[in-house]
């Protein structure tokens, strides 16, 4: 069911930190399997700390799922069956989200007297707004695929044999953009979701000016002038 225990949280932030450093990397999908996105962390183990212990541990639990989120790349998310707890969480921490038919998404921490602890209490928030979060958040309840994409969840739905291909082909498709032009707009855009609007602009409009001295820039404005729009190819 790809429990996300420590072990498995420390691995996803080495596989995100060298997926963000390594230049022949130029998009990413996070994949569970056929059968199962991820039900969640391992409740035995977190069963077994106490207070101490997730003081010590949840700054590195938090931090494991926002090397994902920050990998300066295309993200998607191909989820298949359950995706709760950490597992939605995970998701969130996508571009977007491609879902199978049979998916299940949610966040039932408070089912077991907790709150989401790896960012699903801001992420969830700010993708769906607060009132939606509220609802999962509180009640703890599963949302079919339908209802996920309905709520902005998740971006897509197809058939649970088309999601790994689908996620694919759409992550193929981004890795032939411009690879600074897509780091500048994700960090425009995620910058501006978590400060104010004059410090947003101020993000954009330094990035904006900067890709100028690009050779994408160059490529793709002599394209455009020669060939017209749609036909640059970035290396």
């Amino acid at each position: 069911m790809n429990a996300l225990d420590i072990a498995t949280q420390d691995r996803l932030k080495e596989l995100a930190e060298e997926a963000a450093r390594r230049e022949d990397v130029r998009a990413v999908v996070v994949y569970g399997g056929e059968k199962v996105f991820a039900a969640g962390a391992d409740i035995k183990e977190m069963q077994a700390m106490d207070h101490t212990a997730m003081v010590l541990r949840a700054r590195a639990l938090q931090d494991s799922f926002t090397a994902v989120a920050r990998i300066p790349k295309p993200v998607v998310a191909a989820v298949t069956g359950y995706a709760l707890g950490g597992g939605c969480e995970l998701a969130l921490c996508a571009d977007f989200r491609i879902a199978a038919e049979n998916a299940k998404l949610g966040q039932p921490e408070i089912l077991l007297g907790l709150i989401p602890g790896a960012g699903g209490t801001q992420r969830l928030a700010r993708l769906v707004g607060p009132s939606k979060a509220k609802d999962l958040i509180f009640t703890g309840r599963m949302v079919k695929a339908d209802e996920a994409k309905e709520i902005g969840l998740v971006d897509r739905v197809v058939p649970a044999d088309e999601v790994y291909a689908q996620a694919h082909a759409w992550a193929a498709k981004l890795a032939q953009g411009p690879a600074l032009a897509l780091r500048a707009a994700k960090e425009s855009i995620d910058t501006g979701l978590e400060t104010d609007i004059d410090t947003g602009l101020a993000v954009e409009r330094n990035w904006f000016a900067g890709l100028f001295a690009t050779e994408d820039r160059e490529r793709g404005m002599r394209s455009f002038v020669e060939e017209g729009p749609g036909k640059a190819k970035f290396l």
